[in-house]
């Protein structure tokens, strides 16, 4: 419900004048968030700071749908299968046209700034709608931009549950306005993303029954969400991985699977606690929430959206699920954002002197997180600001010897290259994860980032190349800084 300001009448052409600014605006910083992160992404990439696993499987996947073999990819055990294997993130189909237009990773990581950076749109809106203000809306746009959470999404690599965020943001809008068929359009749109975001659509449509009074279609939202994700996990990953989920693994310490998880949680609830808020799951959690100003605590149906997700990597044994560093924030940064708009739009109703300042301090907070936690590389300059991933866009003379490595392997052939080259030799039907040799007649091998099949593993890895080097069907021809090229034959 809109609030209304206790203030005197604009005429249309005053309200035009104010507004057409206050857009021209939004749509500034839209652009140059975009330009901005799109090149920080590329700089990344070109410095070698992105991987075979995920950038380079996301490459394979988009490139081979687009080459007419949907989806596919080669696994660590030099298999073709297809990416719905390990996630439903069927979204990956859409870019296949946009890699006819421009074939680069670099095309994937500028549209993922692009779509992250449009989520400042219905940020923009909810805000100005709850705090009857346009001023407030560009306030809390910046605050989404800002939000260090925000900025990690878009550096890390390329996922394609990054675009969750955005869509979810717009479905957020849309079931607001009680529109429900853009709001299942952005929602279809969001499931398509990864296997567990329709679970947030779920809780979305508990959140509508509770906040709007629309029990049967907030139950409907519920149901259908659970359902899509049932299928997707249960179903539809099994079919093309042949097996369970191999991500069940990471659950193991509290239950190993859907079902585990619920009957240890009602068995040993303390256990399950105790995994979900030990000291690194703590930090999570204030490091997503603290630079938020708790406003969301005045919406907590919005901010209980979050949850899910929020479980799924409290829970998780692989650390980087519960780090604001990696994509797995895709599913939570849209609930605890709308839920901070709608928390101060609550805030203002109850003691509407708040309404004026709530947006400049929210603007303020998030500029002092970001120069805590955020991604901009200059705050590694200023006194107690961020350096994580300081110099991951820096090129050094290394990764121009390994750009000229990488570009001595022709299109086409299959290759077999450690983590760090790899994702610059995905584009292609067939490629192999060092010391997996199979059908490879290249191999390309960076022995100062050595990798055993995905995983960051120098002592076998090295092992493996001394074999190779010894290998009388395989000879060097390129040698440099250590990076090293083989040819068969």
């Amino acid at each position: 419900m809109a609030v209304a300001d206790r203030a005197t009448p604009l005429s249309v052409a005053a309200v035009g004048r104010i507004a057409l600014p206050a857009r021209a605006l939004l749509w500034t910083l839209i652009g140059a968030w975009s330009a901005g992160f799109s090149a920080l992404s590329i700089e990344r990439h070109d410095a070698f700071n992105t991987g075979r696993f995920d950038m380079g499987n996301m490459v394979q996947a988009v490139w081979s749908t687009a080459h007419g073999h949907f989806l596919q990819v080669t696994s660590t055990t030099g298999e073709q299968i297809s990416r719905l294997a390990a996630h439903t993130d069927v979204i990956l189909v859409f870019f296949a046209p946009l890699w006819w237009l421009w074939p680069s990773p670099d095309m994937l990581l500028t549209a993922q700034a692009i779509a992250v950076a449009v989520g400042a749109l219905p940020v923009f809106w909810l805000a100005r709608k709850h705090l009857g203000s346009e001023a407030a809306g560009l306030g809390f746009a910046l605050v989404y931009l800002l939000y260090p959470a925000t900025e990690w999404l878009t550096l890390n690599e390329f996922h394609p549950v990054a675009p969750a965020c955005p869509l979810l943001l717009f479905a957020f809008w849309y079931l607001d306005e009680d529109r429900l068929v853009p709001f299942a359009i952005f929602g279809v749109l969001a499931a398509l993303t990864k296997e567990e975001i329709p679970l947030v659509l779920a809780a979305m449509g508990l959140c509508y029954a509770l906040s709007h009074r629309r029990r049967a279609a907030g139950g409907a939202v519920f149901a259908a969400g659970v359902l899509a994700s049932v299928l997707a996990i249960k179903v539809v990953v099994p079919h093309f991985n042949g097996a369970a989920s191999s991500f069940y693994s990471r659950y193991r310490d509290v239950g190993g699977s859907p079902a585990g998880i619920v009957r240890t949680f009602f068995s040993h609830p303390i256990r399950v606690l105790g995994e979900a808020f030990d000291s690194h799951g703590l930090r999570y959690l204030g490091q997503l929430l603290v630079p938020l100003g708790f406003l969301w605590a005045f919406a907590p149906a919005a901010a209980l959206v979050a949850v899910p997700e929020l479980a799924l990597n409290l829970l998780s044994r692989a650390s980087p699920q519960s780090s604001i560093h990696f994509h797995y924030t895709a599913g939570e940064i849209a609930p605890l954002l709308a839920a901070t708009v709608l928390g101060a739009g609550t805030l203002a109703k109850r003691i509407p002197r708040t309404r004026g300042w709530v947006a400049p301090l929210a603007v303020l907070l998030a500029l002092v997180a970001n120069w805590n936690l955020g991604a901009l590389p200059f705050w590694g300059l200023v006194p107690g600001g961020s350096t994580y991933g300081r110099s991951a866009t820096r090129l050094t003379r290394h990764d121009r010897i390994s750009q000229q490595a990488v570009d001595l392997v022709p299109d086409g052939v299959v290759v077999s290259a450690t983590n760090s080259l790899g994702a610059h030799l995905s584009a292609r039907r067939r490629i192999l994860n060092f010391p997996k040799l199979s059908d490879a007649t290249w191999v390309a091998v960076d022995e100062t980032r050595m990798s055993y099949l995905d995983r960051i593993s120098p002592l076998p890895a090295a092992t493996d190349l001394v074999a190779l080097r010894r290998n009388p069907n395989w000879r060097i021809v390129f040698e440099r800084d250590g990076v090293l090229v083989f040819r068969r034959g």
